[in-house]
């Protein structure tokens, strides 16, 4: 039997709430309510009260209920949410949360989920769930469950959906992660070592997965595991973010693209802050310029009228993909120097100089050897002289430009070590 946390706001969620704590008792499991509502009374009798919460973050309830100001205490609420659930899990008090809501709840919701370890069960039915979510999941596997009507009484529609939501939750924490998935001698011992391995990091892009899949092999052939985050913003953001947990050993960092999308305007930026942590905290990494020569748009309609005349590439109906001008590689040779020159640890940055994705090679649409080359040079121009830079002749998925990462990065985890 699990106990599964239902954080919403019981003033105005009260009945949803209610019903989908029926729906996970039916199937066994123990709930734990939290009342993060602060405007009306709760309809819902609640295990940790909208005060309890709001003294875990050190909120005045009282003040903030006479101004009566749904921001503001949306706001509060956000701040407060994730340290009640923060200690639950930490003290194992409960073993997933779900939650319903709108636009506040959801804010709250999933300030909350986003406090807690990936792999610890959250989901969130929500009104904005077939939205842009990215603001509410962050870079953590939040569950994002649409609610299809609105969050506003039980009815039909309403009570399928949340009965399903409250069968997921019980799925998630019913089925654990099965430590060992064999049961002969040679394969637990395989397994057991596979957990003591040290991590490395990998960014990739369909236009670099012959370049990463090469290296990583060469990586976990060498005693390590490779965890390959696709270069879409987001998972730029979480790979940082995992990085800068410290569970990290290396970086192969091949796809720096998500910055021509962060200067240039693109959908799949990860950020100012992409390729900060590991030159931090002194991981040990390599860097390439691995498809800086494209900036990512949806559909073709959705491209900005201001980049009319410009290079395109139709990667799939949804992407869009256009071709970095020779200015534009020049600022992003010296933002990535930049970024790469506060690097405290064995750091080389690698070169093709023949392609730096499929498409820009010798025939492709995007080959553009004066971009290419303003890249190079902007990189080479800024960057700190001690950071070591090979330049090897050939495209970057080319066999040997992938053996010559994964060499350069063994080569720094080694300087590491030593």
């Amino acid at each position: 039997m699990a106990t599964i946390a239902i954080l919403g706001t019981m003033d105005s969620k009260g009945a949803e709430h209610a019903f989908v704590a029926a729906r996970i008792k039916e199937r066994g499991h123990r709930t734990l309510i939290i009342d993060v509502g602060t405007l009306g009374e709760p309809s819902l009798k609640p295990d940790i009260t909208r005060d309890e919460v709001a003294a875990a973050g050190g909120i005045d309830l009282a003040a903030l209920q006479k101004r009566q100001d749904r921001g503001e205490s949306v706001a509060a609420m956000s701040q407060a949410a994730p340290m009640v659930l923060s200690k639950l899990v930490v003290e194992k008090k409960i073993d997933g949360v779900i939650s319903l809501g709108g636009g506040g709840g959801t804010a709250i919701a999933t300030a909350a989920m986003r406090a807690l370890p990936i792999g610890f069960p959250k989901l969130m039915v929500s009104t904005l769930a077939s939205g842009n979510t990215a603001q509410y999941v962050g870079v953590k596997d939040i569950v994002m469950f649409p609610s299809i009507v609105d969050i506003a009484g039980l009815n039909r529609i309403s009570r399928q959906i949340l009965t399903r939501a409250a069968g997921a939750i019980c799925g998630m924490v019913e089925v654990g992660v099965p430590a060992l998935a064999g049961s002969d001698a040679a394969t637990l011992k395989r397994e057991l070592q596979a957990d003591d391995k040290p991590v490395i990091v990998a960014s990739m892009f369909g236009n670099t997965t012959q370049c990463v899949q090469h290296a990583r092999k060469i990586l976990e052939q060498a005693g390590y595991e490779v965890l390959v985050f696709h270069a879409t913003g987001t998972g730029g953001r979480t790979m940082e973010s995992l990085i800068e947990s410290g569970m990290v050993a290396g970086v192969l960092d091949i796809t720096t693209t998500e910055w021509a999308d962060e200067l240039v305007g693109g959908i799949l930026s990860a950020g100012p802050s992409r390729l900060e942590a590991a030159a931090r905290l002194g991981v040990p990494a390599i860097v390439t310029p691995g498809c800086l020569d494209m900036v990512n748009f949806g559909p073709p309609e959705t491209v900005p009228a201001k980049f009319r005349g410009r290079i395109f590439y139709q990667h799939n109906p949804q992407v869009t993909l256009m071709r970095t001008t020779p200015e534009e590689c020049a600022q992003l040779g010296r933002i990535i120097a930049e970024k790469l020159n506060r690097s405290t640890g064995p750091l080389t940055v690698l070169i093709p100089q023949k392609a730096i994705s499929v498409i820009s090679a010798p025939g492709q649409k995007f080959h553009d050897p004066s971009a290419d080359q303003a890249l190079f040079d902007g990189l080479k121009t800024h960057l700190r002289k001690d950071i070591e830079v090979i330049e090897m002749n050939c495209a970057i998925n080319d066999a040997p430009f992938a053996e010559e990462c994964a060499t350069a990065l063994l080569r720094n985890l080694a300087a590491r070590i030593g």
